[in-house]
């Protein structure tokens, strides 16, 4: 039990509300507050459903249909997730997501990459090994991306609220997203560390 609130939490850092807020702020503001609603809850829906896809067939999907072995996959996306966090810590590039008519061809863009990538995917398919029973595990999954929804508009209800102080408030919205890439680049090493440990055993 432990261990999956372990992971849980851990895929709730790796979906990141704080960076998710800053890359979607631009749309936010251009967009419909109901269309921005829309886009994010289908977003949020996609990623669900790709998360549960993984999370019920993902080995037999490395395994059997791509032959690799799930820690290639999970050592391969711990490199990413170390890249993207060192990138951003010393270049301070931010990914900015082009707008579009289309709210669907939109809540894609939010969804592939943004929410779901190649370590939220190893976090989905680890709470399969460790997960007492599948609908629990599916609850966990459900729950994460429901919390990151949440937050991120929650941010942006308390970012109108202060109005006056969008300029503060943005700033220490950039320091909290830049302490949370730190968390995230740790996750990635670590995942590379656990993918080399089981390779070698």
């Amino acid at each position: 039990m432990q261990n999956m609130l372990s992971t849980s939490i851990a895929f709730f850092v790796m979906l990141n509300p704080l960076a998710m807020f800053v890359i979607l702020e631009p749309l936010r503001r251009n967009m419909e507050r109901e269309s921005f609603r829309s886009m994010l809850m289908r977003a949020s829906c996609n990623s669900i459903v790709i998360f549960v896809m993984f999370y019920l067939a993902g080995d037999l999907i490395f395994t059997k249909v791509f032959q690799i072995e799930f820690e290639a996959f999970r050592i391969f996306g711990g490199i990413i997730i170390f890249s993207f966090a060192y990138f951003y810590i010393i270049k301070d590039s931010k990914t900015l997501i082009q707008p579009k008519t289309n709210i669907s061809d939109l809540a894609i863009d939010v969804s592939v990459p943004f929410m779901v990538g190649a370590g939220t995917i190893s976090f989905a398919i680890l709470l399969a090994e460790i997960a007492p029973h599948v609908v629990s595990g599916i609850a966990a999954i459900v729950g994460i991306v429901a919390a990151n929804h949440l937050i991120i508009l929650g941010l942006g209800y308390i970012r109108v609220l202060l109005k006056s102080n969008e300029e503060f408030f943005d700033k220490y919205m950039d320091v909290g997203m830049r302490l949370n890439i730190f968390m995230i680049g740790a996750i990635g090493v670590d995942m590379v560390i656990s993918g080399l440990k089981d390779v070698m055993h």
